[in-house]
Order: structure tokens, then C-alpha cells, then sequence
């Protein structure tokens, strides 16, 4: 299936979010180490990021490293945080050419100081780009993306600057991580697992939700197109029933 540009740009995706699930299996069934794997998913990155510069889809955010992911073995982890600096040593430059903007969201102060660094470096060279903003979840979950909103929202009412009872949905969301991009309007996930796994849990209030057998290295262009069909084909109601969503949609294109 192949997607025109003409004719679905304005019902294409503004934001999507990815579950990079499969590396580790994938390694496996080729008698490779599991880092193998991760190695390979690169690929997979640089294939995702350069579709959606294609159709000029604003925001890219991809589940690089959770929270929970420290719990596997230590030498998959040490492999991990080394492939990661490598790959923002090597990459950064040709993003920057691209005008992609990186932005690393999670928490950071577990990282090594060098790695630290070399984050900050790769945002600040990239913080001006106005093309596709790759984010990359590092060390992130959902549950401490709104603790920490609600943390910076306490800090306030202790400070005396806010009133607890003025703290709404709205305020919240506005210290949730990407609060100053689209709205997550796709999250696929590959790998054949069917869960979120603690993924944009805020953000995804409303995002089509699309589960897939396909390991991450062999994510390519053909199945992020059929993800992206799938997506256009699908009604979202954000709570309306279907009759108003199509009132809507036709008086739009007669106003």
C-alpha cells in the first residue's frame, strides 16, 4: 500500500510515537548476541526518521529506553548506554544537516556524566532545526512524566506562586514532557506484544493505537506506510459519536 501525499496529507499523523520492541529476538533468531540486535535497529531509526521527514510529519518520539530496562542484565545495559553515546556521536551531524531538532526526554541524571553531556551538546547544535523533532525516550516512563508534572506543581504551591485549586488538566499538561508539541495522534508498537508498557501515558489519551507482529530491525518504509493507512482509515470521535464527527467534517469542507 502506498500513501500519496496529495491526497491524505491533511489526515496524516502529527505525532507519532513508536515502541521499538523486538531487537533482542530478532539478534536471537539469527545466532546473534542480543546488542547485535540493538546494533541493527539503528537502521531501523534512520529508516523511520527519513519517512517521516518525507511526509512532513512534525514529531517523531521513539521508546528507546524505559525506566524498567535497567532491570535487564548488566551487560546488555552497559551495551545499550554504549551504543547510545556512539549513535549520538555519529548521527548527530546529519540530523543537524536535516534540520531535524533532537530532544532526549526522560530522566537523565542516571546517565553517565559524559553521556549527560554529550546529550546537551547534541540538543543545543539541534535546538534551532524547524524540520521533524525526534524525540527519544531515555530512560523514561509515563508514571514519571506526570509525577514529575506534579512535582514542579507542588514546588509552585509550596512556593506560595500557585493555588492548589487552580491546578487543572490543562496546567498539568502544560509540564508534561513534549507539552509544546502536537498532540500523539499514532502509537505503534512492534514485536507482537499488545501493551504500552508505561509509553506516553498522558499523551496517549487519544491516540489511535496500532500493535504489530514486525520486529523493529525489519521496521521499513513499506510497514510504517501500511501503519500510516491504517491510521487515516480510522474515524476518531475524541468522545462525539460518528454522526457529529462527519457534520463536522461537512461543513467544514462546504464552509
Amino acid at each position: 500500500m502506498t500513501i500519496s501525499s496529495t491526497t491524505m496529507d491533511q489526515a496524516l499523523p502529527r505525532h507519532v510515537g513508536i515502541i521499538m520492541d523486538g531487537n533482542g529476538r530478532w539478534a536471537e533468531r539469527q545466532g546473534k548476541p542480543r546488542v547485535w540486535g540493538h546494533k541493527k535497529g539503528v537502521d531501523a531509526v534512520r529508516r523511520a526518521v527519513s519517512f517521516c521527514r518525507r511526509l512532513n510529519i512534525p514529531s517523531l518520539t521513539l521508546f528507546a529506553f524505559s525506566s524498567e530496562n535497567w532491570r535487564r542484565p548488566e551487560d546488555e545495559v552497559s551495551s545499550l548506554m554504549e551504543l547510545f553515546m556512539f549513535v549520538l556521536q555519529k548521527e548527530i551531524k546529519l540530523l543537524h544537516k536535516n534540520q531535524v531538532r533532537l530532544k532526549i526526554i526522560g530522566d537523565l541524571s542516571r546517565f553517565s556524566t559524559k553521556l549527560q553531556i554529550k546529550i546537551a551538546e547534541a540538543e543545543s547544535l539541534t535546538a534551532g532545526n524547524t524540520g521533524l523533532t525526534l524525540n527519544v525516550a531515555a530512560n523514561y516512563g509515563g508514571r514519571w512524566d506526570i509525577a514529575q508534572a506534579a512535582q514542579q506543581l507542588a514546588r509552585q504551591v509550596a512556593a506560595g506562586t500557585l493555588q492548589a485549586d487552580d491546578i487543572d488538566e490543562k496546567l498539568l499538561a502544560s509540564h508534561i514532557q513534549m507539552h509544546d508539541q502536537p498532540e500523539l495522534d499514532l502509537m505503534i508498537r512492534t514485536g507482537g506484544d499488545i501493551r504500552i508498557s508505561n509509553f506516553l501515558l498522558w499523551q496517549a489519551a487519544y491516540a489511535e493505537l496500532l500493535f504489530i507482529d514486525t520486529l523493529w530491525p525489519d521496521f521499513d518504509d513499506q510497514v510504517f506506510a501500511d501503519a500510516i493507512a491504517s491510521f487515516v482509515s480510522r474515524e476518531r470521535r475524541f468522545g462525539c459519536t460518528g454522526a457529529q464527527i462527519r457534520e463536522l467534517a461537512a461543513a467544514t469542507v462546504q464552509g
